[in-house]
Formats: structure tokens, sequence, C-alpha cells
């Protein structure tokens, strides 16, 4: 076997290798499934074994729902109802358990579901948010209101914006505890609760909400790209990932699992999805117990907010309120919610490690869609913005670029003249091009300073709602999923949809933006200088067929990007080259290269 043989099969083994790594390091995300129908609520008879604490003190104020989940779903309720959410209280534990997001749909169809975000007990996936009073000194667990209490709607009937509604229950002791719930136009609940001392003796408890949830989201992407799980905030963001939280010290009074951090003033706790979140958020300035649990019994994730223990004398009375965030991680709204007040809510989003890149990238291209009304578009002018920042380093590099090609039929001499001395090659290009006065390295800048820039915007496509389902044109209607065309489909022609993403199928039949891509990819390769190593060309020329592949399965709203990118350094490189004397003809070029090729074959 004649070494250029041996060359080009090392030169595809070597691309399938890099495939087959980059797959196992970036895998494509899974796409979203069906609750499967199972329940992590265990049954016992016609009662759900469901208690997590069953004394609701200040060192154990979390007190789940005993009542079977039957009792639970019938409960009396008081609706929600607003522009942007849809949902109810249960009457029973006054409980936030019933919501859905009227914005969003599973899929792009007009008719799918709406999201999900809470469901009571008895559901298939029981996610919801309780408050109560935790018992302290002069009051016993069954004297405050727990998970289990039946509350009496006392004013309005319907959650509105501009129409809050109050909860009352008198424990019959002499003490008479209200709940008023509030919420406003977007995802923002308020919940104030007070409680009036009627009895003739001191009371202390302390007021604390509960964001609880049974087992991990059965649609988790487990993409390392993405965090999905606990997010605290105390002095600084803590992201915790679901299969973590079981690892938490056991905390000695309760033999749970736990995560605790005691007095903080201005933090958070809550629960993150890829694109939704529950939050809990005590009040500024006040200090605060976060917790974070997991309860393996029963599979139960829990985050807890307690507040300072008050004392109320007979005759007098105390009030708290903790607000509650529960929806949609958009970046305007969230920001909102910060500049209110919220500390460094913004950084629930999960910007990354190149934070101080994603975070202008996506202002960046969220103020270009507002201004162009288009996604796709705007990711397109976003690349031009980007090159023409970048274009004085490029512009050097070019240059270097097009004088490196001037070059080549003199290595090419140097390379015959050298013969197998490798030692005697180099030092004839060392001099080469100090003669010249040509920095070979000088077009590599430009590459490495598109790496973050290229895992930042895939981060941004990845991870912010805002490119969920964010339509294109054509049969790319969703820019934060992978090319629906493929040949299968005629290339979106034809209704049937392209092969499941990360599939063999999928990685064969490639839709029109990885061809694209490859091809973008490929002319830019022609206008750079060769390798002389035979195998660093023959890799080198492989490059662009496997990175189409390599991206074939990546969201369609990056390898846009990468084709944008592509398609603008071409056009600078070229008009550069030509700016410098040099004139190249890729396509005559090639067809040099191939006639060249016949005629050393056929001898």
């Amino acid at each position: 076997m004649d070494d250029q043989n041996k060359n080009l099969i090392l030169a595809t083994a070597l691309s399938f290798a890099v495939i087959l790594v980059w797959f196992v390091l970036f895998p494509p995300p899974e796409p979203d499934t069906p609750i499967d129908g199972t329940s992590a609520v265990q049954t016992t008879g016609s009662t759900a074994d469901t208690t997590v604490a069953t004394t609701p003190s200040v060192d154990a104020p979390v007190a789940v729902p005993t009542q079977a989940p039957k009792a639970l779903v019938e409960a009396p309720r008081a609706s929600i109802e607003t522009p942007r959410l849809t949902g109810s209280i249960s009457l029973l534990g006054g409980r936030i358990d019933e919501l859905k997001l009227n914005d969003y749909r599973e899929t792009t169809e007009p008719d799918a579901d709406i999201v999900t975000l809470l469901a009571p007990v008895g559901s298939e996936d029981p996610y919801y948010a309780l408050f109560g009073w935790a018992a302290s000194t002069g009051v016993t667990p069954d004297a405050v209101p727990g998970p289990d209490t039946e509350w009496t709607l006392s004013d309005g009937d319907v959650l509105r914006p501009d129409a809050p509604i109050t909860l009352s229950w008198d424990n019959g002791a002499g003490l008479v505890f209200n709940r008023t719930y509030e919420v406003d136009a977007d995802f923002m609940f308020t919940v104030t609760q007070s409680v009036q001392n009627n009895g003739s003796a001191d009371a202390s408890m302390a007021p604390y909400g509960i964001l609880a949830r049974h087992g991990e989201p059965d649609n988790l992407k487990g993409f390392f790209v993405l965090h999905e799980g606990l997010v605290t905030m105390t002095d600084e963001l803590t992201e915790t990932d679901w299969d973590n939280i079981p690892d938490f010290d056991v905390h000695p009074k309760e033999g749970v699992p736990a995560e605790r951090n005691e007095d903080i003033q201005n933090g958070w706790i809550g629960i993150t999805d890829h694109y939704w979140m529950t939050t809990l958020i005590p009040p500024a300035d006040t200090n605060a117990r976060l917790t974070a649990k997991y309860y393996p019994r029963t599979d139960i994730y829990q985050t807890e907010t307690v507040m300072p223990k008050v004392t109320i004398a007979p005759g007098a009375s105390a009030t708290n309120t903790l607000r509650v965030f529960a929806g949609a991680k958009e970046w305007e709204t969230i920001r909102e919610y910060q500049s209110e007040g919220v500390t460094s809510f913004i950084d629930s989003i999960d910007w990354g490690w190149f934070f101080f890149l994603t975070k202008p990238i996506f202002w960046l291209l969220h103020e270009l869609n507002k201004l162009i009304g288009n996604m796709g578009w705007s990711i397109i002018g976003l690349t031009l913005i980007i090159k023409a920042v970048l274009f004085p380093l490029a512009y050097k590099s070019y240059v270097s670029m097009a004088k490196m090609k001037e070059l080549q039929p003199q290595m090419e001499k140097l390379k015959e003249a050298a013969g197998d001395d490798r030692q005697k090659m180099q030092q004839g290009m060392m001099e080469l091009y100090k003669k010249e006065k040509v920095n070979p390295a000088a077009g590599c800048l430009p590459i490495l300073l598109q790496i973050p820039i290229f895992f930042s915007l895939y981060k941004v496509i990845f991870v912010t709602i805002e490119l969920r389902h964010a339509p294109w044109l054509g049969p790319f209607q969703d820019l934060s999923a992978p090319d629906p065309t493929s040949l299968l489909n005629l290339f979106g022609l034809l209704p049937n949809g392209a092969p499941e993403p990360g599939s063999i199928m999928a990685l064969v039949f490639i839709g029109i933006l990885p061809l694209l891509l490859g091809i973008s990819m490929w002319l830019q390769q022609k206008l750079n200088p060769a390798p002389t190593d035979p195998t660093q060309q023959m890799i080198f020329a492989w490059m662009p067929w496997v990175f189409m592949f390599m991206l074939g399965g990546f969201a369609s709203g990056l390898v846009v990007y990468w084709i944008a990118n592509n398609t603008i350094t071409f056009t600078q490189q070229y008009l550069i080259m030509r700016s410098q004397g040099y004139k190249p003809d890729v396509f005559g070029n090639i067809m040099k290269s191939f006639r060249r090729k016949t005629e050393t074959d056929s001898k």
C-alpha cells in the first residue's frame, strides 16, 4: 500500500473519530417527550403516603399533604385568570398547584397543548407551591395552618392582576389566619400571610413558603451546556443539578438530606427547567433561611424559605409577605423584576462560563429581533456586526494569507529540494517567511476569537426561551431545533418529517442547512494556503464535510450563524486578496487540480 493511500485511510479514520467524539461530548438534545403517566407518590389503600414532615416546627416547617390524591384534586378551588396564566388555588391547604402558561405551547403546532407548569398531587407530575406558619413557643402544630387546612374564601372569587383574593381560617383557639394572593400581568405572585391573636397568651411562629416537586421531570434535556435543577441566590449564584441534590449533607434534626443557608438577605431559591422556573423570593433586607431537601422515601424534591419567628401578644397581629415567581424565563420580564428589587434575578437564566459574552450577544440579538421582527434574519444581522467588529484583525489575517498563497510555488520548490529532510524544510520555510515578512500564525487569531463567540452563541440559542419556536422562513419554524429538512422529505417540500435528531438516519440524511454549511466551509478553505504535508492536506480537505455532519444535529439557528459567518468571511477574504494583487480563481484552481489528478491517474 503506497503512502498516499495510507494517508487517505488515516485521514478518513481521524475524521470519523472526530465525529464520534463530538457526538459523545455534544450529543443533540433530546426532544420533549410526553409524561409517561407514572407518579412518584407512594400509595397505600386509598391514602397517599406523601408525608415529609408531620410537625410544622420552626426547624421543620414542611408538612406535605397527607390527604388522598382524590381529595386534593376534588377540593374547592379559586380560579387564576390573567392574560398569561390560567390555573387555580386549592382551598385545601391554600396551595398554588394548577398553572398553565397561556403564551407557550408544547410544540409549534397551532393546536398543541399549552405548557403546564404546576400540577396538584394526584396528577401525573405533582408540582406546587404552599405556604404556612411553623409553630414555636406557646403554639401547638395543629394550631397553625398547614397543607391540609380547609380554608374559606372570604374575599374575591377569581385571582386577576387587578383583583386579589383572600382566604381565612380560624383555629378555634384564639388565632385567626388570613392569606391574600395577588398576581401581576406576568408571572409574579405575592402572598401576604397575617395572623390575629384573639387569645390570652403570647403565640410564637415563623412564616414559610415551599416549592415541592414529586420526582425529577420526565423531559430532562440532560445536556451539560444546560443547567436544570436547583438555583439559589445568596452571596453568589449556586446551581445544583437534579442528580446532585440527594447528595446534600444530612440535617441532623430531620434525618433527610438538606442544604441550608442561614440568615440570607436579598436572596431567593427555586427550581429551574430548560425554559420555566419557580422561585421563592423573601422580602428584601429580611433575614431568611433558604433550604433545599430531598426525601428519598417519597422521591420529593423541595425548596423552602423560612422568615424570622414572630411573637404575637394577645390582641396583636403579625403580617408577612412572600413573592413567588412561576413562569417562563423571559429576559425582559426577569430583568424588570430585577429592577424592582429582586437581587441578580437575571442570573437565573443560565448564561454559562462565558457570561461576559453570552449576555451582550443575547442583548444585541434581542434588540435586532425587536427591530427586524424575525430571529433568523436577526442572527444574520448579528453575524454582520460581529464580523465588522473583528474586521481589523481579520484584515491583517487575510493579507497574511494572500502573501502565503503567493509563496505557495516557492514552498513547493523548498519541499522538493528538502525531500524527506523535515528539519531542512522547516529551516528553509522560516528563512522564506523572514525574507518576505510573512507571519504564518497571523491567520489563527480570528479563528481563535471565533471559538468563544461560537460557543456563546450556541449557549444563547440553546438556553434562552426567546429562541424557542422562533420562526425564520419556509420549513424553518423553530430555530432552537435541528434542521427539519432532509432528502427523505425532499428538503421540506414533502409534509413528512425529518429523521429523529441524533439517530443514524439523521446523521446520514442531513438537511439543507448542513449542506450549505459544508459548501460554505469548502469555498472558504479554497482561499487559504494549503499545508505542505500531504496528510494535513487530506485532513483539511475532509474537514468541511466532517463539520457538515457534526453540526447537522445542532440548533438550526446556530447553523444559520455559521453559514452567514463563512459566507461573509469568504467575501471579505476574496476582496482583500484581490486588493493585495493576488487574484484567486477558486473554481479555476479546482478544475486545474482535477485535470492534474486525471493526468496523473492515467499515467
